[in-house]
């Protein structure tokens, strides 16, 4: 089986990327061959395994060449992020909506050749809910609740899934979408997302360097380890169409806490140094940003695939230091660590 990971460089891609190659194989059948697309190159340990193979550039770039290849599954992870996209309109518009539609077009092309259609992945967002004057947002939000975003981000999200829907039902692909919650805690450095400091606070501090919180400490959100994250898209990939249920989006499950909970947890799990690193500070612009995303999520679809939440915070914050302990972190691992005492 050959498999396309858009996006495969990035954390949440490279770390799917690892979970396959572990198991081997996807659905029952054997994976020979991984293709990771990006913007920059995959990690060393990636590209030293032999079934990988690195795109480098733009998805639009990519799309006309998948015209003709044959690939039996892709994970869509590839986008410019919340922030990214609400500085930078058309970064947006080309990132998230131009190259989705293109990379679709390229797998319909395949079907009228005669192909079977590939199953995909798309990884949406919790951003595709907002408020709305006409739409109050429920303070725990479903996979039926109306999504009405008030991001471009969250917009463009929405739009896709109504793409990879009406593809699947023209039987192009068999497509399915995933509703990621705020994934934390990401390694590195902070990015363009609006939601960066739900990792930054866990992160920065563990580094022995001062974490700014943009937000009040009661503002509650659903949030998912990476772990979580990655077996519930696999478990979307292997679920059959029954089991998924319908072509609408579905909510993978989430952890609904507040700032002070997390904070709570990291003095539980490293100490209260450690959590005296973070300090408040208000951002407006990501505070309004952040007052019109959910506090809470419910996933019953993914709860009868199987799936469930973490049963505490504190768990992810363990499993963000076992990772950075993990050899294939890379450069700078120790630095990741080094206000843990």
């Amino acid at each position: 089986m050959q498999l396309l990971i858009t996006g495969g460089a990035g954390f949440v891609g490279a770390r799917l990327a690892r979970t396959l190659l572990q198991r081997g194989q996807l659905g029952g059948q054997a994976i020979t061959r991984i293709v990771l697309a990006d913007m920059a190159p995959p990690p060393a340990d990636l590209l030293a395994d032999g079934r990988v193979e690195a795109r480098v550039g733009p998805l639009l770039q990519h799309c006309e060449g998948l015209r003709d290849e044959a690939m039996d599954g892709v994970f869509h992870l590839a986008s410019a992020v919340s922030g990214e996209c609400e500085a930078d309109f058309d970064l947006g518009l080309r990132s998230n909506l131009d190259s989705t539609r293109a990379l679709l077009d390229a797998l319909r092309h395949r079907v009228n050749g005669g192909a079977a259609p590939a199953k995909l992945v798309f990884s949406s967002s919790v951003a595709v809910y907002g408020p709305d004057a006409a739409v109050p947002m429920p303070a725990i939000v479903t996979d039926t609740t109306l999504p009405t975003p008030q991001t471009s981000y969250g917009i463009q999200k929405h739009i896709c899934e109504h793409l990879v829907a009406d593809y699947t039902r023209k039987g192009y692909i068999d497509g399915r979408s995933a509703r990621l919650m705020t994934v934390t805690v990401r390694p590195g450095r902070p990015n363009g997302a609006a939601s960066s400091f739900f990792s930054g606070i866990i992160r920065e501090p563990l580094a022995g360097v001062e974490a700014i919180c943009p937000v009040d400490a009661g503002v509650r959100h659903p949030v998912s380890s990476p772990q979580r994250t990655v077996d519930g898209l696999i478990a979307v990939y292997e679920a059959s169409r029954e089991a998924y249920g319908g072509r609408t989006a579905l909510n993978l499950p989430a952890l609904n806490i507040s700032v002070a909970e997390m904070l709570a947890a990291l003095e539980a799990v490293a100490g209260p140094a450690v959590r005296a690193r973070v300090r408040f500070q208000r951002d407006e612009r990501i505070a309004g940003i952040v007052a019109n995303w959910p506090t809470g999520a419910r996933a019953d679809r993914a709860a009868a695939l199987g799936l469930l939440p973490e049963d505490n915070f504190a768990d992810i914050v363990r499993q963000y230091i076992a990772d950075c302990r993990a050899a294939h972190t890379g450069p700078g691992t120790p630095d990741a660590l080094k206000g843990l005492a």
